[in-house]
């Protein structure tokens, strides 16, 4: 166990000895935290300083409004749009950027709040989907999306929903919301009880109203739509989202095309030459788009189902 998180594990599983709801409430606030964002790595830092750069306004978690830094690379005719994951920034794909500029696309990233340059101090899901909204205005349907860990996550509920997108990319991502409670159980060691009750808590504090808000935070239960096309890269070393997440979304979803790697871990991998050219390839390969049904599940924009969370 990583050592500072030693007494905050302790202190939850000594609540959740005495009740499993003083567990599940001495942990929520862990659950939710956001750290100080990483700073832009010099060897992306050059990058990074040639995107044109903006902000959007989106509600944020506490609806009182957020503002989001939007990247832009190239001009091409093909818009791709990059999720980083929690704790990450936009920096990280400094290298998939150079690469489909390369190829003639124009690639859109962001920080999501609480993240890289953007305001707030608390963040969930809902914020990458508002943001994925807001950019849908200004460039219309997106050619892909490629979405790393929980971006991943957000890449397929969003293509899962009411986000057009031609076909998506996931690096390292979970298969549902379930995956990062699981996680976050492995790390600190407290009790199922414990972790039901954080569940509960939760959907209950941001998901108010909805009955069953990790039906839809989920592409196993609410895969993309049929014939969306589909890549899954993830390494069979990763010690933070395990590689059989790979699986299940890939079961979920038919016809997905699978790239393990090894050796490259959790973020190594967003710079490796098999990945890049694998998602390159992918990316810019001749596909029809696939506009959501209105007959999918999500009736409701999924903007509007969530309210406000932040989570690991």
């Amino acid at each position: 166990m990583n050592p500072a998180l030693r007494l905050p594990a302790a202190a939850v599983r000594t609540a959740g000895a005495v009740s499993p709801r003083l567990g599940a409430a001495v942990a929520m606030p862990m659950f939710a935290h956001v750290a100080k964002p990483r700073p832009v790595s010099d060897d992306d830092a050059p990058t990074m300083s040639l995107a044109r750069g903006r902000t959007i306004r989106i509600p944020g978690i506490d609806r009182r409004g957020v503002d989001v830094a939007v990247y832009e690379w190239g001009r091409g005719p093909r818009t791709v749009v990059l999720s980083h994951g929690w704790l990450g920034r936009a920096s990280q794909f400094s290298a998939l950027v150079r690469e489909l500029v390369a190829e003639g696309c124009r690639v859109v990233a962001f920080d999501a709040p609480a993240h890289g340059g953007s305001g707030g101090r608390r963040t969930y899901l809902p914020d990458w989907l508002a943001t994925y909204a807001e950019l849908q205005q200004r460039y219309g349907g997106f050619d892909a999306m490629v979405g790393h860990s929980f971006g991943g996550l957000a890449t397929l509920v969003a293509t899962a929903g009411e986000v057009e997108a031609a076909r998506a990319v996931t690096i390292a991502a979970p298969a549902d919301v379930d995956e990062l409670f699981r996680g976050f159980q492995r790390m600190l060691g407290h009790s199922d009880a414990v972790s039901a009750g954080l569940r509960e808590r939760f959907a209950a504090r941001y998901f108010p109203g909805d009955p069953d808000p990790f039906s839809w935070l989920s592409t196993v239960r609410r895969p993309l739509p049929a014939g969306a096309p589909l890549l899954v890269v993830h390494d069979e070393g990763d010690r933070v989202v395990p590689f059989g997440e790979s699986g299940r979304i890939a079961a979920a979803n038919p016809g997905a095309a699978v790239l393990p790697t090894t050796g490259l871990g959790h973020n190594r991998i967003l710079a490796a030459d098999v990945v890049l050219d694998a998602v390159v390839e992918f990316v810019t390969a001749e596909v029809a788009r696939h506009p959501v049904s209105p007959t999918t599940e999500a009736a409701a924009p999924l903007t509007s189902r969530a309210e406000p969370v932040g989570v690991s």
